[in-house]
């Protein structure tokens, strides 16, 4: 059982980093700066756990997909789902200082071509 315990553990810790990964790549790495340090931990830690428990609960079950390891699975999709609300909360409701951010108006011209050459076709 020792080993399994390891296993378990280590599977937390990928999962950990798979759900932070997955949440700044689908809920934009700039909204999920904007959300409070707790929220984002509070979230990234029950999506993994959720995702050991279905594993576990998979282990454990004659078949891979029985009822506990079902109700896990869709605990964890319920958690990626309210990941996906706070990144929606951050968008709309929580705004950018944009302290380090100073972006300067720019003017856009038009490049024209000297009169003796004619682009190639």
């Amino acid at each position: 059982m020792p080993i399994l315990r390891l296993a378990y553990t280590t599977l937390f810790l990928i999962a950990l980093i798979a759900i932070f990964v997955l949440w700044a790549q689908v809920g934009v790495q700039a909204h999920l700066d904007l959300l409070p340090w707790f929220v984002k931990l509070g979230l990234g830690v029950a999506g993994a756990y959720a995702i050991v428990r279905a594993t576990a609960a998979a282990v454990a079950g004659e078949h891979g997909w029985n009822g506990h390891s079902v109700r896990w699975v869709g605990v964890t999709l319920a958690i990626l789902f309210l990941c996906g609300l706070a990144s929606y909360y951050a968008h709309m409701y929580l705004e950018d200082t944009g302290e380090g951010d100073d972006q300067q108006d720019t003017t856009v011209s038009r490049v024209a071509m000297p009169q003796g050459r004619r682009a190639l076709s």
